[in-house]
């Protein structure tokens, strides 16, 4: 075969795939070239000057997985489909998916109604809930039971769950893997839920559910939308833990109270 023909049947061939990618909405264009079938459903050779413009625009498209995010990663909520808080549980078993199980009496996983209206999240286990398995038990959830029952509802009527199952040792801060190796299950919790609220608690909860680093006093008493659910709103305030060490922020906390029952009974906020 003649070069020249050569070289324009390779470019033909080019200009059929590039077409057939494009009506995907992808870029990326790497595997095996896309053919036609037949010499008739070839397009016209492109000019030098067409080929190098095409070549310009291929080289400067951004990748498929920058466009479209990760495609073959669906949002863990999408990957498990409709599931029950019971389905959950049974799924985490006795986890080992970061090191705390070495360290934790038992996982704790949540409590209250599956179908609450009202969800708090925290951060981790401490030592009263290690022991127990029952989240916020100590005097950070006694404190918390308080501030449920002063908007006029009981604890059973909520759900209660933190970002970490498992109680770090010493209570320290969990570690970004640890994080990592949990947080799918409370995001499957939530859509488990599918709470008209959820309220953080501290600054851990406030970061990890919104994805943002801006601290709990600027984000405290605003209804935020989470990402992960249309329709499900995300009010943060001040952990009970941290109320107990400075009570004076207990005037703050009510405020941010009064907003998350008006939200509940319907009232403009």
């Amino acid at each position: 075969m003649d070069p020249r023909d050569e070289l324009r049947e390779l470019i033909a061939e080019a200009a059929e795939r590039l077409r057939f990618c494009r009506e995907l909405g992808l870029t990326d264009l790497g595997g095996a070239p896309v053919l036609s079938s037949t010499a008739e459903e070839l397009p016209r050779t492109p000019t030098p000057e067409e080929g190098r413009k095409m070549a310009k625009k291929e080289k400067a498209a951004p990748a498929a997985e920058s466009l479209f995010g990760d495609l073959a990663a669906p949002p863990v909520e999408e990957q498990h489909g409709a599931e029950s808080l019971d389905d959950i549980r049974a799924d985490m078993g006795d986890c080992h998916r970061c090191k705390l199980w070495q360290t934790r009496t038992q996982l704790v996983f949540g409590e209250g109604s599956a179908r609450a209206e009202l969800m708090f999240v925290g951060e981790a286990p401490g030592a009263d809930e290690d022991m127990s398995g029952r989240p916020f038990v100590g005097r950070a959830g006694q404190l918390l039971n308080k501030m449920v029952e002063a908007i006029g509802m009981k604890r059973e009527g909520v759900y209660i769950a933190n970002v970490i199952k498992s109680r770090p040792p010493g209570n320290r801060d969990p570690e970004k893997d640890e994080i990592q190796a949990c947080i799918p299950f409370l995001f499957r919790q939530i859509a488990a839920v599918k709470p008209r609220l959820i309220v953080t608690l501290g600054n851990p909860a406030t970061q990890e559910l919104l994805g943002t680093k801006t601290g709990i006093s600027k984000m405290r008493g605003q209804l935020l939308d989470y990402p992960r659910l249309p329709g499900v709103k995300v009010l943060p305030t001040f952990h009970p833990a941290y109320l107990l060490r400075s009570p004076d922020k207990k005037r703050e906390a009510w405020e941010d109270l009064k907003k998350v029952r008006a939200f509940l009974q319907g009232e403009p906020q």
